[in-house]
């Protein structure tokens, strides 16, 4: 492979990443078998797929699966601190596939590197958090006609399609993959909710157990976040803008509160929305001496750094992704990874087993493209319900888990109106 069609920070790190794709694949069962259908079938014979995504040894097994069913496939990552350069180096130099990554690259390596995928002129895209799709419709619109498809693994990325298409700026088919059931149920709360609290307490090492965790939103990855903070022993808030939610976490437990009140209180914050400044600097001031703050959420606006960098005095990296911010007032405030995602900047993303689900649905996403070519329109859809079902069999049947079969008499009165009382 040409210097040019790849750029990691050293391909002597190969063994090790090889070893942690090695590992990673063994914990995901259901991608494993789509991978073998694949080999014989090739589905996506001839198609260059071009992945914005976090470059991780699960991501590694998803891209050799798209592989394995016939495409060329380039991938950068979603977020400039999430890359494992292992994994990167392994994939160019072991499986000949061309990676754009860095760990800690800057912002202008960023965009290099989406750059560089989109170079390849793909007809399918994957992103994580929607800046492959953007930077296409902003940036390269003159490949758009190309496009089959994309599909999208987040929350945050949702919301952004979303919005595109409610203006009518959205220009291809996206497939929403974090509308699954067999990603968000799952992806979003359990691995979310373990992979945040490792990423904090391999920032700081500090014990939870006693300690006030405040938790913004109480969507699928807060609920995750919350209930293993609790299950550590934090005692938990919960601030939210939905009173539905809000009540919900009401009754599951939790105290709920505004965040400028709990950021009196708190002992350590995450924000997990996919909004904006939700860790505003009002409720950076109200901090207690010593606070944690961190964010889950894709992108790193959920904590209003600009605003905490205008009144920090003096600042130092006290353990790798651990800053401690001296602010004028005297106050220390402590930051994990920057601000940006602390279970991919400070730990190793989300565990292989549950994103065995997530990667599934990206996997049947791109075949799903290919077998209704021309047939969706430039909107964003959800995968078919049979495909969501036919993931989670799959994952209990791996888990040596058997379920119940409706009776025949039980199937004719669930699609009856005559029989009642």
């Amino acid at each position: 492979m040409l210097k040019s069609d790849f750029d990691v920070k050293d391909l002597r790190l190969a063994p090790l990443g090889k070893l942690k794709i090695e590992w990673a694949a063994q914990q995901m069962p259901v991608l494993n078998i789509i991978k073998k259908r694949f080999l014989k079938e090739k589905p996506l014979k001839g198609l260059i797929i071009g992945a914005c995504l976090h470059i991780t040894s699960e991501t590694a097994n998803l891209l050799l699966t798209l592989k394995e069913g016939g495409a060329k496939v380039i991938a950068c990552a979603s977020n400039p601190l999430s890359t494992q350069d292992g994994v990167a180096a392994s994939l160019v130099k072991d499986y000949n596939i061309s990676v754009f990554a860095i760990k800690g690259e800057d912002n202008n390596s960023y965009y290099r590197h989406l750059t560089a995928v989109l170079d390849f002129t793909p007809q399918i895209t994957m992103d994580d958090g929607a800046d492959l799709i953007h930077f296409l419709h902003t940036k390269r619109q003159n490949q758009i006609k190309d496009i089959l498809g994309s599909s999208e693994e987040t929350t945050t990325g949702v919301i952004r399609l979303k919005a595109m298409e409610k203006e009518k700026a959205l220009k291809v088919p996206v497939i929403a993959v974090n509308d699954s059931d067999t990603k968000h149920l799952f992806d979003n709360r359990y691995g979310t909710g373990q992979s945040t609290i490792d990423g904090i307490i391999r920032a700081t090492n500090i014990l939870l157990a006693g300690k006030t965790v405040v938790v913004a939103g109480y969507g699928w990855c807060s609920r995750g976040i919350a209930l293993r903070a609790k299950g550590m022993g934090a005692n938990v808030i919960v601030t939210e803008v939905n009173p539905v939610r809000a009540l919900e976490a009401a009754m599951d437990g939790y105290q709920v509160m505004s965040m400028n009140k709990a950021a009196k209180v708190g002992d350590v914050f995450v924000s997990a929305t996919g909004d904006k400044h939700v860790i505003s600097l009002k409720a950076i001031k109200a901090l207690k001496d010593g606070a944690i703050i961190a964010n889950s959420g894709h992108f790193d606006v959920e904590i209003d750094m600009v605003g905490l960098n205008k009144i920090t005095k003096t600042k130092r990296t006290l353990r790798p992704f651990l800053d401690e911010h001296v602010l004028k007032s005297g106050k220390k405030v402590y930051v994990l990874g920057e601000g940006r995602l602390v279970n991919l900047a400070a730990a190793e993303g989300h565990p292989a087993e549950v994103m065995d689900m997530s990667f599934a649905n990206q996997a049947l996403a791109a075949e799903y493209f290919v077998k209704n070519k021309g047939k969706l329109s430039a909107k964003v859809y959800v995968l078919p319900n049979e495909i969501d079902r036919q993931i989670a069999s799959l994952k209990l049947k791996a888990m040596g888990i058997s379920i119940d079969k409706l009776t025949r008499e039980q199937r004719k009165y669930l699609s009856s109106w005559t029989e009642g009382t």
